[in-house]
C-alpha cells in the first residue's frame, strides 16, 4: 500500500455527502395529502366580500342521495308545537326525528310488501296495524304477491305537530320514488307497474313522551 491519500475514502465521503443532501431535500418537502398552509387575504386587497363565517356556524354539506329535511320555522304554529315537544322531552330533535322517520318509512313499506307482521306490530299502533292486517289477509286470500322498491326518498318534511298532555303527534310528508307491482297467482301484473312513480305520502307518528319506549309509532297514513 502506497503512502498517498487513500482514494477509496474520498469516494466514500463524496457518496455520504450526496446522500445527506438528498435526504434533506426530500424530508424538507410536503408529502402525500398533507394540506398546505392556508393564506388569509390581506384586508383591502382584491374585491370586497362577505366576512368569513366561523367554522362552527357552517352547516355540514348534504350527503349525496340523502333526502331533503324540511323543518318548519320556530315562529310558526307547527314550530311552536315542536318546541313544546322539546320542552317535554329534552332529547327530542326534529332533524333526528326525520332521520328516524325515514328509516321507519322504509321498514314499514318493505314489511307490508313482504307480509312481515312482526315488524309491522312493532312500528304501528294497534288501530293502524288492524288496517294493514286486513289488507294483508285480502292480498293473501287472493293469492297475490306485492313487490315494492323504494328507489329514492327526496323530501322528509314536518307538516304538523301537536302535544296533548304527554302524547305527541308529528305529521310528515314523504316524497319518494317507488316501483310497486302486485302479481296474481299466475304471475300476471294485477296492479301497479314496473315504471318508477313519485309518491307523496303523509304519515303521522305518535309517542307518549312519558313512556320509556322511544319508538314513534305510525298512527295514520294518507296519500297526497
Amino acid at each position: 500500500m502506497s503512502g498517498g491519500f487513500p482514494v477509496d475514502l474520498i469516494l466514500f465521503a463524496m457518496v455520504a455527502a450526496f446522500l445527506v443532501l438528498r435526504l434533506r431535500s426530500v424530508l424538507g418537502r410536503r408529502q402525500g395529502f398533507e394540506r398546505p398552509p392556508q393564506e388569509r387575504p390581506v384586508p383591502g386587497q382584491g374585491m370586497p366580500g362577505p366576512a368569513e363565517p366561523d367554522a362552527a356556524q357552517v352547516p355540514p354539506a348534504p350527503v349525496a342521495g340523502a333526502p331533503r329535511l324540511v323543518i318548519p320555522d320556530s315562529r310558526s304554529p307547527v314550530g311552536q308545537a315542536l318546541q313544546r315537544i322539546r320542552q317535554a322531552d329534552a332529547g327530542f330533535d326534529p332533524a333526528a326525528f326525520l332521520a328516524g322517520a325515514e328509516g321507519a318509512f322504509r321498514m314499514i313499506v318493505a314489511a307490508f310488501a313482504s307480509g312481515d307482521r312482526e315488524t309491522l306490530r312493532n312500528l304501528l299502533s294497534a288501530d293502524t296495524y288492524a288496517g294493514f292486517e286486513q289488507a294483508l289477509v285480502t292480498r293473501e286470500t287472493a293469492g297475490e304477491r306485492q313487490r315494492t322498491e323504494i328507489r329514492a326518498v327526496h323530501d322528509m318534511a314536518i307538516e304538523g305537530a301537536d302535544l296533548r298532555g304527554t302524547v305527541a303527534d308529528i305529521t310528515v310528508r314523504i316524497v319518494s320514488d317507488q316501483v310497486n307491482v302486485t302479481t296474481g297467482p299466475n304471475g300476471d301484473i294485477v296492479a301497479g307497474a314496473e315504471a318508477v312513480t313519485e309518491l307523496n305520502d303523509i304519515w303521522t307518528f305518535q309517542r307518549d313522551l312519558s313512556s320509556a319506549d322511544p319508538t314513534w309509532k305510525l298512527v295514520g297514513t294518507q296519500s297526497a
